[in-house]
């Protein structure tokens, strides 16, 4: 018997290899895809002005009809826009760690955020690693690949997507209704970005999504808790597999 495909969509910055910890353990359970996102990993740069509906439109033309879909920070803004705009296409949604209706105050500090990336790539990498990392105890080595992948990325395409990003969620907000794909909010308590008051935003706006946030956990919660992410995509998932 053939297993479920899983497609997990990797956050700005990023690529693949940040699902390397959670893959090991779902992939007993699951077929897992873990395509680089455009303009990330091995793929070619983004043009400046590069939408949410372009980002997704590519990454949905991978996604195999039925599979499960999920996706962490940006990703999970593609994965929205990829349930939103093809119906049917996904069996369930999962957005971890993903921003939702920021308020104003939130939209100002990811914009700041965005202009130190904008000046200096390493110390816009150097906040990152500390508001994604700090006091969490992930070892220093996977740190450093986050680092590695951080630094590698093409100045240009890094903030074209940076921006959608920072921008996208207000584009998502007055459609979250019209998405019916049953769906699952993720995120760590921790998080001082994508918190958890977001992922409640998400759960209530989505007409058939659950919330869940895990104790003591940052915004690499696939990293930091590959065990605590994997049993609550799994348990989701098998819910609504037998539902």
């Amino acid at each position: 018997m053939s297993k479920p495909t899983l497609v997990l969509l990797h956050g700005v910055g990023l690529d693949h290899t940040m699902w390397e910890p959670a893959a090991v353990l779902l992939s007993d359970r699951f077929t897992v895809l873990t395509p680089d996102l455009p303009g990330h990993g091995a793929r070619p740069p983004v043009p400046d002005g590069i939408t949410l509906a372009e980002l997704a439109d590519d990454i949905a033309a991978t996604v195999p009809a039925g599979a499960h879909l999920a996706g962490f920070s940006l990703g999970a803004l593609i994965a929205q826009h990829v349930v939103l705009h093809h119906p049917g296409r996904a069996a369930t949604l999962t957005s971890i760690s993903s921003v939702c209706r920021r308020t104003p105050g939130e939209r100002a500090a990811v914009l700041a955020r965005l202009r130190t990336a904008e000046t200096d790539v390493a110390a816009s990498a150097a906040a990152s690693l500390e508001r994604w990392y700090a006091g969490t105890g992930v070892g220093p080595d996977l740190v450093a690949r986050t680092e590695a992948t951080l630094l590698a990325n093409d100045p240009g395409s890094f903030l074209a997507c940076y921006r959608v990003f920072a921008t996208a969620d207000a584009e998502l907000a007055p459609r979250l209704a019209e998405i019916t794909t049953p769906a699952l909010a993720l995120t760590g308590a921790d998080d001082p970005g994508s918190t958890p008051a977001m992922t409640h935003r998400l759960a209530a706006a989505l007409p058939d999504c659950r919330a869940v946030v895990v104790p003591r956990a940052r915004h690499m919660l696939p990293v930091q808790c590959p065990e605590a992410f994997a049993d609550a995509l799994t348990h989701f998932i098998g819910e609504r597999a037998h539902a």
